[in-house]
Formats: C-alpha cells, structure tokens, sequence
C-alpha cells in the first residue's frame, strides 16, 4: 500500500521524534541479540540448540532487511549467503565474529534509517521474490520483531542449559544522530 504524506513542519517534528524512538526500541532489539551473545558461556555456543547458528541467522537478515538494493546484498567477510543457499555455513562463527557482525549492523540501521521522512513511508522495500513489498517504516519493524524474537529463543535456550539470561533492555543505548 502506498501511502502519500503532506508534509508540514510539524509533520517533520513528528517524523523527528518517530525515527529517534524507532531506533531506540530497534536498537534494543540488537542491543539484546548483542547480551545474549555475550552472555552465552563458550561450552554452549555451538551444543544441542546451535545458539552460534540462531545468532548468524538472526544477524545475517539483520543486515539483508537493513540492505535498500536487495540486488548488491552481500554479508561481510567471513559470512557467506548460506542462508540463501538452504545450506548451514561451512564452519561454526565465533562469538566475536558475530559482535563485529552486530557492530556493522547497527551502524547500517542508523543510516538505514538516515533518510528523508517522506521516504519512510514512500520508498518500498521489496525482495527478489517480491514475497515481501513493505514501506521503508514496516521492514523496519518486520526487521526489529525478527530481531527480538531470536534474541528471546537464545535468552530462552541459556536460561535452560546454562541457567543465565540478560535483564530486559528498555531502550538502546546507542542513540541515533537525526
């Protein structure tokens, strides 16, 4: 659906504000996906649940959702489009590959999210298959409940096998320059 805005300034007010708090509660979510990972002990990184793999997934469509020309998507290196591919990737990734991984994430949703406010609403993301036709705003929030849902899975996984999870995060903690 596409949806055409008069813009005002206190429409451009508004859109200030709504981008700030998108990527407060979107930031959240990758700042979760970042604790979890963290907080995952080595001896159950790569056991029974696969928590290295949840994490690669969740991060690799982090990146591809956060990607406008689908076309030229291509993960950093050492990642490769396995997952495009319904094949796991040739080797287990290490929890620091993956924290770079969230790194480089989180600095390509801030200027995902860099945009003209009218884009927001106007410009379409769509994917090859053309399966998935959103508004910039509606990927965002498809990317962000992805996001959230696998951080909860791993948050889930740890505190059965390895009695830990991470506390609840309100907002981001990194703030996004608007």
């Amino acid at each position: 659906m596409h949806i055409s805005v008069p813009w005002s300034s206190s429409s451009v007010k508004y859109f200030y504000y709504m981008k700030k708090a998108l990527f407060s509660q979107f930031g959240a979510s990758i700042d979760t996906l970042e604790a979890v990972i963290r907080l995952c002990p080595d001896e159950q990184w790569d056991r029974e649940h696969n928590i290295w793999y949840t994490a690669f997934h969740t991060i690799f469509f982090l990146d591809y959702y956060l990607t406008p020309d689908q076309g030229n998507f291509a993960p950093p290196l050492p990642f490769d489009l396995s997952e495009f591919e319904d094949r796991m990737p040739a080797r287990v990734y290490q929890q620091d590959e993956l924290l770079e991984y969230i790194n480089h994430c989180r600095a390509k949703c801030r200027k995902f999210l860099d945009r003209s406010d009218e884009s927001l609403l106007n410009e379409r993301w769509v994917n090859a298959s053309g399966t998935m036709n959103f508004s910039i705003f509606e990927i965002c929030l498809y990317n962000m409940r992805h996001v959230q849902h696998h951080a909860a899975q791993i948050n889930q996984d740890l505190r059965r096998s390895a009695n830990v999870a991470a506390k609840w995060i309100r907002a981001s903690a990194h703030e996004l320059d608007v």
